[in-house]
């Protein structure tokens, strides 16, 4: 019974470990095909982190490190976008994976909250940094990081609530 036992774990461990190659796997391919489909994008990256120094928050007497010009990087954020959006979808699968794999509860909850993430991101990249802007560059760039903070907060209340909506009513 023992050796039952340690083969189904060892069976749903190897499923766990395949979805998570596989997640790994399509992370890279993704990052190549966006590096082959924008050109210029390496030496764009580059600029982009080149351009990154000590500026003023605005309305603050804070000084953080962000890009002297924001606005002016659209072919990363285009990118950055795409890639958020890519990888958000790609989680429905991994999602329905998970149910196909019978993981846990923890894990569905993970791949529900990762999928929140980044499609929040993708849009939050969309709307704050390649639309035009309301306000200014600069302040667009934090009001941008402000929401990928709340958005975080918000993937972990919906994992949370996932958790608690699941939990086994004999331990309520």
């Amino acid at each position: 019974m023992a050796e039952d036992y340690g083969t189904l774990s060892h069976a749903y461990r190897y499923r766990e470990s395949l979805i998570g190659a596989v997640s790994a796997g399509f992370f890279l391919v993704l990052l190549g095909v966006l590096f082959i489909a924008t050109p210029g994008l390496f030496s764009r990256t580059i600029d982009f982190f080149d351009a990154f120094g000590p500026v003023v928050v605005p309305n603050t007497a804070i000084s953080f490190f962000a890009p002297a010009r924001p606005l002016s990087h659209t072919v990363v954020y285009t990118a950055a976008e795409q890639f958020c959006f890519a990888f958000g979808v790609f989680h429905v699968v991994i999602l329905a994976l998970r149910f196909a794999a019978r993981s846990s509860t923890n894990k569905k909850a993970d791949a529900i909250g990762n999928l929140i993430f980044w499609i929040g991101a993708g849009y939050l990249i969309g709307t704050l940094l390649l639309e035009t802007p309301r306000w200014t560059a600069l302040t667009t760039w934090f009001v941008f990081w402000a929401a990928l903070i709340t958005l975080i907060g918000v993937t972990l209340i919906a994992r949370a609530i996932i958790l608690a909506a699941t939990i086994p009513r004999r331990m309520v």
